[in-house]
């Protein structure tokens, strides 16, 4: 195949298609609007699952590498009451399918696999448009243009590609987080280490909780999960930390102090993330040309499998590609066919895991998923 493959976004899912192209010869270059692979934090820890993410990462020749980024113990699980309550505790036994990695790490395992010069840093998007035959346009903010007859989104969410397919944009789940880190957490913040223990710690209620992981070096991350309209957090002064941190304390009033503590001793400031999500089912018809992967194609609520399906989908789409060089829609045709009921299943999955994680019912449908689990295995 000798068709230059355009990628828009340097995430996780456009590094992976870049990196099996490469493997299968096949030119690709990658724009990213960031300016650099340090403009910013790349986010928490990833559970990167045998059925999926492992798969991509077979595919593009790093699974060795990526092994050598796992970090031991992060697979344990353990879910507290809002007392503190220990209600279900699984050490990990180094048998599961899920380690965890650092993001940023692996997102520079993948960029340290592409020749130099495949990903365009600064580039952010303007504008796109379709010129005909298959051909479409990316003009930049710098003014920039660039011509393809491959074009692939990447770019996330608010994806700049996705009106070429589809109309759809992302709505608000009904549930945000906010996020926080305590650093040095055996040293510096000890009730709360311990609480959370050697991997992820849950601590629910309906509507509401902490979802914390333990990352490399000691510091756990936090996600405040809230089930509230979005004129809520508007209400809240994130400019202001402390203000912040304190109205959102108030929603745990009553719970803990090791587990209050992962809010009020916060190391960072509250940085509000909405979730939102594309219809369950969202497809398209086949557009010459261009085709989208990951958020771009099906962001939804996080429920731990959007990292993994970016990079499957960024895999299998260039594994199509290899298998059909002469016939660009065949490809692109056989990569939407399966990427389709994939992610319409993961999002209802998702949808059905948030009813248990925060419903009426929470933490005991949860715990009775864990424990059903562990009897099947």
């Amino acid at each position: 195949m000798t068709t230059h493959v355009t990628i828009i976004g340097a995430g996780l899912g456009g590094l992976t298609l870049a990196r099996v192209l490469h493997v299968h010869g096949i030119p690709a270059t990658v724009y990213e609007a960031e300016t650099s692979p340090t403009a910013r934090a790349q986010g928490g820890m990833l559970d990167i699952h045998d059925y999926n993410g492992q798969l991509a990462l077979r595919a593009a020749g790093l699974l060795d590498g990526f092994g050598e980024l796992v970090l031991e113990g992060r697979e344990a699980t353990r879910l507290v009451d809002r007392d503190g309550t220990l209600l279900f505790d699984k050490v990990d036994d180094g048998t599961g399918g899920r380690p965890e990695v650092q993001r940023g790490e692996l997102r520079q395992l993948l960029l340290d696999s592409l020749p130099s010069g495949t990903v365009r840093w600064g580039h952010k998007v303007g504008g796109v448009r379709a010129l005909g035959g298959g051909r479409h346009e990316v003009t930049f903010a710098d003014g920039t243009s660039v011509v393809t007859d491959l074009l692939v989104g990447a770019d996330g969410a608010w994806s700049r590609v996705r009106p070429l397919l589809s109309p759809a944009k992302p709505a608000y789940t009904g549930m945000s987080c906010v996020e926080v880190y305590l650093h040095d957490a055996d040293t510096r913040h000890p009730a709360s280490a311990k609480v959370v223990g050697g991997g992820a710690l849950f601590v629910l209620a309906p509507g509401k909780g902490f979802v914390t992981h333990r990352e490399r070096g000691g510091n756990l991350h936090t996600y405040v999960m809230l089930a509230r309209p979005q004129d809520w957090f508007a209400d809240i002064d994130f400019s202001d930390p402390a203000a912040a941190t304190a109205g959102i304390a108030r929603e745990f009033d009553g719970w803990a102090p090791e587990l209050t503590a992962l809010i009020t001793d916060a190391d960072t400031a509250p940085v509000l993330r909405p979730f939102t999500a594309l219809p369950v089912e969202h497809r398209w018809e086949r557009v010459p040309g261009v085709t989208l992967i990951g958020d771009a194609a099906h962001v939804a609520a996080p429920n731990g499998e959007g990292a993994n399906l970016a990079m499957l989908d960024g895999a299998e789409l260039a594994q199509a590609l290899a298998a059909h060089p002469d016939d660009i829609e065949t490809a692109l045709t056989e990569h939407e066919r399966a990427m389709f009921p994939r992610s319409t299943e993961t999002a209802t999955e998702g949808t059905e895991l948030f009813a248990l994680m925060f419903g009426t019912d929470t933490p005991h449908g949860l715990i009775r998923m864990f424990t059903g689990e562990e009897q099947g295995q």
